[in-house]
């Protein structure tokens, strides 16, 4: 299947299994901070559309006590916003990652599970075949392992995904991350694991990016950063090695 097929189909899918559904009864929230009673009873209203503000208020927003049935109630506008790139977090998609997990999605019943899983792995797949997706591929990465709280299915995606459109998304990831991991350090702000995360991670660029950055004839200097991750201690940081022994 296309992989903007798979997508639209799987934002389709969202519609369907969580039509009808709607925040907890017994929900509430600081009007102060987070919205009116009448925006609370929005939430309670199934299937009514939400204005982008009150669905941004209601995503960010951390301190639901039934969030799982607050993310139900979203789901279908909040997958198509952020697929059209509707909200750009102040911390990037990390923060829309955490909303999925918090939810505790893969808990739910198996087909709501199943068709979370579905959106998150074909709007990565389409991401990874557009030459200028909305969300810029590694911010869909982080969701997605935030969302899902491991990297490994997403990386593989990534290997396996070995045209020049998902080399060129492998560029703009590398050069974002590579001084974060220099310093064993993730690219984002995690609520998993961050030290296996960010070993996962660098593992994974070692063995699998060079070969594809130099093929797409990404600069020599983006190699040379590959390879220092290769390295450790002071070596890491010396600027001064030569380029020439790039993996």
């Amino acid at each position: 299947m296309p992989a903007r097929l798979r997508l639209d189909t799987a934002l389709n899918n969202l519609t369907t299994v969580f039509r009808g559904m709607t925040a907890h009864p017994d929900e509430h929230n600081c009007e102060c901070h987070w919205g009116s009673a009448e925006d609370l009873a929005q939430l309670k209203t199934p299937d009514a559309v939400l204005d982008p503000d009150l669905l941004h208020r209601t995503w960010q927003a951390t301190d639901w006590t039934y969030k799982a049935s607050v993310l139900r109630r979203i789901l279908p506008q909040f997958a198509t916003a952020l697929t059209t790139g509707l909200f750009e977090p102040l911390f990037g998609m990390a923060e829309a990652g955490r909303t999925f997990h918090q939810a505790e999605w893969q808990q739910w019943p198996v087909e709501q599970a199943a068709a979370v899983r579905e959106f998150l792995h074909a709007w990565w797949a389409h991401t990874l075949t557009e030459p200028d997706p909305v969300v810029p591929a590694y911010q869909v990465l982080v969701l997605a392992a935030e969302a899902s709280a491991t990297l490994g299915p997403w990386l593989r995606t990534w290997e396996a995904q070995n045209h020049p459109t998902a080399d060129e998304h492998l560029v703009e990831a590398v050069t974002n991350w590579e001084y974060d991991l220099r310093g064993d350090q993730l690219p984002w702000s995690t609520w998993h694991d961050e030290v296996d995360m960010c070993a996962e991670l660098t593992a994974w660029l070692l063995r699998h990016a060079p070969a594809r950055l130099r093929a797409h004839g990404a600069p020599e200097e983006l190699l040379h950063q590959i390879r220092l991750l290769g390295l450790t201690g002071p070596e890491r940081w010396d600027e001064d090695l030569g380029a020439g022994g790039v993996a």
